[in-house]
């Protein structure tokens, strides 16, 4: 009887773990993106500046 219950809940963590990374997943790649963003955008923005000047 203890077998079949510890059974039932291996199943039932399996399946919980199984769809938690394609929860996790679109988030992650949000979190990215900004992240990736604000380099980029940190990168550009000095640059805009000193062509703004030399050109003024």
């Amino acid at each position: 009887m203890l077998q079949r219950v510890a059974d039932l809940y291996k199943d039932e963590v399996d399946a919980g773990v199984g769809d938690l990374p394609t929860a996790i997943e679109p988030v992650m790649i949000v979190f990215l993106g900004v992240v990736v963003g604000e380099v980029v955008i940190s990168m550009y923005m000095p640059l805009l500046a000193l062509i703004g000047k030399s050109a003024g």
